[in-house]
């Protein structure tokens, strides 16, 4: 028979383990990926704050060639071979981003929005959600205030803090740049500087 003090040590183990797996774990991998982001990028160098970059198209076509110097292994590419990446940080603190999707005619695409705090997807743009037409999104914080401009709609996140994601469908080898144009044509402009029809 296990001794009651033993069967109390090995709960408290337990639970604190799973805890650290469940709360602590996701946020610390999101904690390095945004700092492997915004120090190295893809090896092309930092990507700034309320910057998409999009993952080079040479690198999704080969995702066997070495990575550039001084990229962070976490920004690997040959992971999804039918999808390109888009990824961004945001810093709402700053002011409010709009995101530009272009007119994707039925093909697959979605761009996601995590809180890093809680490591928790709170929004999606894309095929299944909004569905493939063109379209203006305004990210707000959690205390903005103001006009939503018209014929945009408003995506608000529970935290300054933002990771985006944007995913674009690669059909096959000859689709790769007519995907990989597209999947630059995902952006971010602050709404001070945004123009209809930009």
């Amino acid at each position: 028979m296990i001794p009651m003090e033993h069967l109390l040590i090995f709960s408290a183990i337990c639970v604190a383990t799973w805890l650290l797996v469940t709360y602590l774990l996701p946020r610390l991998m999101l904690s390095i990926y945004k700092r492997a982001a915004l120090s190295q990028g893809f090896g092309d160098g930092p990507i700034p704050v309320n910057t998409l970059y999009t993952q080079p198209q040479k690198l999704f076509a080969d995702p066997f060639t070495p990575l550039p110097p001084g990229s962070s292994k976490l920004m690997s590419y040959g992971t999804n071979r039918d999808t390109l990446y888009t990824v961004g940080w945001l810093d709402l603190s700053k002011g409010s981003q709009v995101l530009h999707v272009p007119e994707m005619a039925g093909r697959y695409y979605s761009v996601q929005f995590t809180d890093p705090s809680k490591n928790i997807n709170f929004a999606y743009v894309g095929k299944r959600t909004t569905g493939t037409k063109a379209g203006d999104y305004l990210i707000t914080g959690p205390k903005w205030k103001g006009a939503v401009p018209q014929g945009m709609k408003q995506i608000s996140s529970p935290n300054n803090a933002v990771l985006v994601v944007g995913r674009v469908f690669v059909e096959n080898d000859s689709d790769l740049s007519t995907a990989y144009d597209l999947a630059k044509q995902i952006q971010l402009t602050s709404l001070i500087h945004w123009q209809p029809g930009q």
